[in-house]
């Protein structure tokens, strides 16, 4: 957990403006459905992604308004992170698709956790990818449709929940949990050291006030604070709140585990018939 936190940052500091896309819930789910839609989702008659049928997908799904929507399509377009394409055979539609920039970061996103995957039990999922590389989009839509069907990651916890679904809230915990050096799970409180608010607001873009309001809620709920002076003493994360991240994350790579398991084992099994087809050993 605590490497996917230090991956996760690591590529928010690049580029902070699109992986800011992830760093909200609504958002996030946003976007992978937008992408997923331009793949073609699961139970959908085919792919394809304009302005009506995101609308009408997060609408159904319960990921956000129409007006809230469409208002993130058009940033989208605006920030170049969405492109054009040729119009279909309905001219009043206007399709569109990621830019390459924004393949490669997704792409990315999905490399990370099979990354850490392979160091969690020695697997060798990259290494399928390296000789499949169009894996990679046949597990997206799957990744995006069981994520959007997650209840565990719609609703992780109190404390999360309320990190998650603000702006830049999630990536404000992967730093918090990134500062743990050690447990104590006897304990029910986790140190992390010193913390700079200052460094927070201007690390990800969240305002003082925003931050600030985060926080004294979290501290409402029991979840954070400082174990002397604020600011001049070392903050503490408490157990239950580390746990929602760590549930959080289990469902997640757990859903990642199994689609990668399942698309890179199906082209496999494709792969050894066809060369038994082409040996001439097949009896069909």
């Amino acid at each position: 957990m605590l490497q996917n936190a230090h991956e996760l940052m690591a590529i928010y500091s690049e580029n902070p403006r699109i992986a800011s896309i992830m760093a909200a819930q609504q958002r996030w789910l946003m976007a992978h459905a937008g992408f997923s839609l331009f793949l073609g989702y699961p139970d959908e008659p085919i792919p394809g992604l304009y302005a009506s049928r995101f609308t009408d997908f997060a609408v159904k799904h319960g990921i956000a308004s129409r007006n809230t929507a469409a208002a993130f399509l058009k940033e989208m377009l605006a920030y170049k992170f969405i492109q054009p394409i040729q119009r279909g055979s309905d001219r009043r539609v206007t399709l569109l698709e990621p830019t390459p920039f924004t393949r490669e970061y997704m792409m990315r996103w999905i490399h990370t956790h099979l990354i850490v995957l392979d160091t969690l039990d020695g697997g060798n999922r990259m290494a399928a990818i390296a000789m499949d590389p169009d894996a990679t989009w046949r597990m997206h839509p799957i990744i995006a449709k069981r994520i959007i069907d997650s209840d565990i990651l719609r609703n992780p916890g109190e404390t999360f929940n309320l990190f998650n679904w603000a702006t830049s809230g999630s990536v404000v915990v992967d730093y918090l949990i990134s500062r743990i050096t050690s447990m104590d799970f006897a304990a029910d409180k986790v140190l992390i050291g010193p913390l700079s608010m200052k460094v927070l607001q201007s690390q990800f873009m969240i305002s003082k006030t925003h931050l600030k309001r985060l926080f004294k809620r979290a501290a409402e709920f029991g979840s954070v604070g400082w174990v002397g002076a604020p600011g001049k003493s070392s903050f503490w994360l408490s157990h239950t709140f580390v746990s929602e991240y760590w549930r959080y994350q289990a469902e997640k790579y757990a859903i990642i585990d199994t689609v990668s398991h399942d698309v890179l084992n199906t082209a496999e099994k494709s792969d050894e018939r066809f060369g038994i087809v082409v040996l001439g050993l097949s009896r069909d």
